[in-house]
């Protein structure tokens, strides 16, 4: 029985063409970037090449707007930081309530180290950002305003380019972690006053280990990280050119399918849903009645744990996640699922996320295995054997 994937919120499989092109970058064309002979310039030029790449895929005016990082976390903390600096009276930071630990982390040890003040806007039973209490927070004293583009656990969407507007009415800066959103929307930041915006490779068919910070043209940037004059001095160390190379490839992959993805996983999608809804009785789809990720299904069932119907799951080759991925561990419940009041959130939330190589037949799986699941998990039946599910 082949695997399902449908993790894709967590990471995605790399691209064969993803792949194919950063290795030559791991074997013959190893030079540092910097160095001033032609292997080196081989490097440079490739860098110079993924950051178009990226800048392409999100609008932005060049590659000189795109700082590489290791990944989403960097690229948001680096952006946070980035933030307060840039003014000397004004020392308070809005985000959401729902953001990812990455911003929400080090938003909170900020407000408590630094004297700086937090503003945590709620969002609604949907998902939906509180745009009342974000404008109400907005004045003069604001510095910062750090929101998710799509959440990576319900896939709801936040207006962020109209709050940058507003954002940027009360002098604020605007940013926005667009992890999820990245080659799942159109992103133009060409037409949009947004400041910063944060990318990862391997949300959109790249490699871990590489992402970027979105930087406007004349704000300046205190780099996280100091020694080397690298990234036009707003991120030290040498660069890591096979992941650069891999997600400019991805980056561009990307911007050619966005729009026919997007759709294809939408009616995926909403395929899944419908007939869950039809089967399962005691079965919510969080952010239902928002807008989401065509890619995004997070569920919860009345009388059945997340954790076992993902194990479950698992048992019959479908690979699912019962919330972040990041937070895996934890043993505590969602804190969007808790911002979100779900009914049942103490049985916590099943994901689904897709991805452009999801087909009917990874659908088809879950349908046949989920309504089984859930009603042993009720006690309705016997939980079945991985021979069973297997079947």
């Amino acid at each position: 029985m082949r695997q399902v994937y449908l993790d894709n919120n967590a990471t995605t499989r790399p691209d064969g063409q993803v792949v194919e092109a950063m290795l030559p970058f791991l074997t013959e064309f190893y030079a540092n970037p910097s160095s001033t002979h032609d292997l080196g310039a081989a490097s440079r030029l490739a860098l110079k090449r993924a950051r178009d790449h990226v800048a392409a895929l999100i609008g932005a005016a060049g590659g000189d707007e795109i700082v590489l990082t290791s990944g989403g976390t960097e690229a948001d903390n680096l952006a946070i930081r980035a933030g307060l600096a840039a003014f000397e009276d004004r020392n308070e930071i809005i985000v959401s309530c729902v953001e990812h630990p990455a911003v929400l982390a080090l938003a909170r040890r900020l407000a408590k180290s630094q004297r700086v003040r937090l503003h945590v806007i709620p969002v609604d039973a949907q998902g939906r950002l509180d745009l009342d209490a974000l404008r109400a927070a907005l004045s003069p004293r604001v510095a910062l305003v750090s929101l998710m583009w799509a959440n990576n656990e319900t896939g709801v969407l936040f207006p962020v380019e109209e709050i940058a507007v507003e954002a940027k009415a009360v002098g604020a800066l605007m940013h926005v972690d667009a992890v999820q959103a990245a080659g799942r929307v159109v992103i133009d930041l060409a037409s949009s006053p947004i400041d910063m915006l944060s990318l990862s490779a391997h949300k959109l068919h790249g490699p871990k280990g590489a992402g970027a910070l979105f930087v406007r043209r004349g704000l300046a940037v205190r780099p996280l990280l100091f020694g080397g004059a690298q990234e036009r001095g707003r991120r030290a160390g040498t660069e890591n050119v096979a992941g650069a190379v891999g997600f400019g490839k991805a980056a561009e992959l990307a911007n050619q399918r966005v729009r026919g993805d997007a759709s294809r996983m939408a009616a995926l999608r909403d395929r899944l849903e419908r007939t869950l809804l039809q089967r399962v009785t005691g079965l919510q789809v969080l952010g239902a009645a928002a807008s989401r990720l065509a890619n995004t299904s997070a569920i919860v069932c009345a009388g059945a744990e997340a954790d076992g119907v993902a194990a479950l799951l698992n048992r019959a080759r479908v690979a699912v996640s019962t919330g972040a991925a990041c937070a895996a561990g934890s043993h505590q419940q969602s804190h969007v699922l808790r911002a979100m009041n779900v009914n049942h959130a103490e049985y916590g939330a099943t994901r689904f996320s897709l991805s452009r190589d999801s087909d009917d037949e990874d659908i088809d799986r879950v349908l046949a295995t989920l309504p089984d699941i859930v009603a042993r998990l009720r006690g309705d039946a016997p939980v079945p054997s991985a021979v069973e599910l297997a079947a």
